[in-house]
């Protein structure tokens, strides 16, 4: 497929007028929904905003490249955009962009659409071309700039071909030998950028490389054993996970997709001169080599506790809502029934699982595969030690961090004892002390601790009660799915979990399910106040905010943060503490109206849900500006 195929002249703007990032989303998503592109602006703008708070699209060197490939695309496009003064689109070179490629991709794209799309890519870092595109004048002038460009695309590639297949070329020995993964979380751009800039960038340097892509149309150029066995090097420019198992001993450099792209000479430099951590198939990485990991330490430690606590939901949910209905099922044929014994014997032995699997996973996150059993068996020594969901995280990260002190002091031992790092050292010395720690002196400090805080729960007075309510319902509106989110759902399934007390379980899903519910109330009530499209994703929020799901406002929440999340957190709290006043309780830990049939106070719940959401509806619809004739906010 010709690239000029998915350029689409209709689309493009010439001279955009916003002057902020989101601002210039909005108008090129415009564009896209007013020449059918897209049929949902929302559901599209959604998976643009979740792509950008991964990385920034803006690449630098005046470029931005936001793309989604979702179902709200009708048709793949790629739509070309300007601006003549430049828009700070927190690009990674900190300068303004001025040209911008919005690609869009429906959720089947086919081979031959992907591969357009990463032939764009390919042409967008070489800089004569990108200087012409800036001073094109028309859509026309822009896609005969692409229509050339690409014919020389094509002429470059078969002699790339021929060359790599000539027997006098590509002689073992004659170059370093430099291999790359690249990836990104979409597959569709940053890909084949960073593919074509390590290309290129070793071509400058005398370098060999040979670049496996992974992308939306599958993994092409594959490394082979032979490659890696050669190699001096290997660099995973990568926002995603790739298969690293089969770069064992090899020096591996692992970096963002973007660092591909902007520093391609100090990668391939680290690569060949083999200035990387030796990587290992059982989790062990050089010490003295350079550590790549990045971000502090609090987002270290919030990433090893998302691994466990996503980990455990499964185990969470499906068990939660089995022993929940076994429960209703008891109410009617009573506790030696098949049906009661069935469903409550399979749900509590998924709930057996939680805290050894969070435990295991918070310390595979440290320290890979050498954490994982001590992991596990410190979250089992904390069940039995009644140390609860507390113990269990402490576990985890005392499994995985004894693991990397392990690593490091074994990191003297003579090569010819490498072998039984993974198969003996690690399993034994890291079972026994974790096993020590627990045993000894965590698990009863925490099985104390627990007691008193489950004590100091149980006897909290109404206020009080009220006042914990409202504040994990607020916490689960602030931020939507994020830390604080999490952080309030976690802590209520830790005393669900030691306790079987659904209390707190009732004011986070209550206030977990206002925010969609709110927004699509107000933009039913408030029409006003919505454009179109924002108007037609209510029906999409009703089901959401129904299920448990608060994804649902992240949309309006990115496009107007102040007014949504303000409304949604004043909901939440109100619907999260009427909870705790009328002592509702959910013996569930997700499933939202689907599972309300299990309260001790169905309708009291539904209540409290009710006003919550009508609360914050009205504040946002009240809060919210009207909409333009364009359909944008004022």
């Amino acid at each position: 497929m010709n690239i000029n195929d998915l350029l689409i002249k209709d689309v493009m703007i010439m001279d955009l007028q916003s002057t902020t990032k989101e601002g210039v989303i909005d108008e090129m998503i415009a564009s896209l929904k007013a020449n059918d592109r897209i049929n949902d602006a929302d559901l599209f703008k959604k998976g643009i905003m979740h792509r950008e708070s991964l990385t920034s699209t803006g690449l630098g060197d005046g470029i931005a490249m936001p793309h989604a490939k979702t179902t709200a695309v009708n048709e793949a496009t790629v739509l070309f955009a300007k601006s003549t003064n430049g828009v700070d689109y927190d690009s990674l070179d900190g300068q303004p962009a001025h040209l911008f490629f919005m690609i869009a991709a429906p959720e089947g794209a086919n081979d031959t659409h992907l591969q357009a799309l990463a032939n764009l890519s390919r042409l967008l870092i070489h800089p004569d071309f990108v200087q012409s595109l800036k001073e094109a004048k028309s859509a026309e002038e822009v896609r005969s700039l692409f229509a050339a460009a690409q014919e020389v695309q094509e002429k470059e590639a078969a002699a790339e071909i021929e060359e790599t297949t000539s027997p006098s070329k590509n002689q073992e020995g004659k170059k370093p030998f430099v291999i790359a993964v690249t990836a990104c979380p979409t597959g569709i751009a940053h890909t084949y950028m960073a593919e074509d800039a390590l290309k290129k960038k070793a071509a400058e340097m005398g370098v060999e490389i040979k670049v496996e892509t992974n992308g939306s149309d599958g993994i092409k150029n594959k490394l082979t054993a032979a490659d890696i066995k050669r190699a001096d090097g290997v660099i995973i420019a990568a926002d995603k996970k790739v298969e690293l198992a089969r770069f064992d001993g090899k020096p591996v450099l692992q970096r963002p997709v973007s660092d591909g792209i902007r520093k391609t000479e100090e990668l391939i430099t680290k690569a060949m001169n083999k200035q990387a951590p030796i990587f290992s198939s059982n989790g062990e990485k050089d010490e003295s080599a350079e550590n790549d990991e990045s971000g502090s330490w609090v987002n270290r430690v919030y990433k090893d506790l998302m691994n466990g606590i996503s980990t455990m939901l499964p185990f969470v949910i499906g068990g939660g809502i089995l022993m929940a209905i076994s429960f209703l099922v008891e109410r009617f044929l009573g506790d030696t029934s098949t049906l009661f014994l069935f469903l409550n014997s399979v749900g509590g032995n998924a709930f057996n699982f939680l805290i050894p699997i969070l435990a295991g996973y918070i310390a595979l996150s440290i320290a890979d595969r050498p954490g994982l059993m001590p992991g596990m068996v410190g979250g089992l020594i904390a069940v039995n030690s009644n140390a609860g969901f507390l113990g269990g995280l402490a576990a985890g990260f005392i499994a995985g961090y004894t693991i990397l002190a392990l690593k490091k002091a074994l990191n003297g031992l003579p090569k010819s004892l490498n072998g039984l790092k993974a198969i003996l050292f690690y399993p034994i010395l890291g079972l026994l002390i974790t096993g020590a720690l627990m045993f000894f002196i965590v698990g009863p400090i925490f099985a104390t601790i627990n007691v008193a805080m489950i004590t100091f729960l149980e006897n909290l007075g109404t206020g009080n009660a009220v006042l914990l309510g409202a504040l994990l319902g607020g916490m689960m509106a602030i931020d939507m799915g994020g830390p604080f989110n999490k952080a309030a759902y976690a802590f209520s399934i830790g005393i669900f979990t030691d306790t079987g007390d659904g209390a707190l379980m009732a004011a986070v899903m209550a206030g977990g399910m206002v925010p969609p519910l709110a927004i699509a109330l107000a933009s039913t009530f408030f029409k006003n106040k919505f454009n179109e499209d924002e108007r037609k994703s209510a029906i999409t929020n009703y089901v959401m905010g129904l299920s448990f799901i608060t994804e649902g406002a992240i949309p309006f929440a990115a496009a107007d943060p102040l007014r949504t999340i303000g409304s949604s957190v004043v909901g939440a709290a109100i619907a999260g503490g009427l909870t705790q006043l009328w002592n509702i309780t959910i013996p569930a830990p997700h499933g939202g109206i689907f599972v309300v049939a299990l309260s001790n106070h169905w309708v009291l719940f539904l209540v409290a849900l009710v006003i919550g959401t009508i609360i914050s509806a009205v504040i946002l619809g009240l809060w919210r500006k009207p909409v333009t004739t364009e359909g944008l906010i004022k």
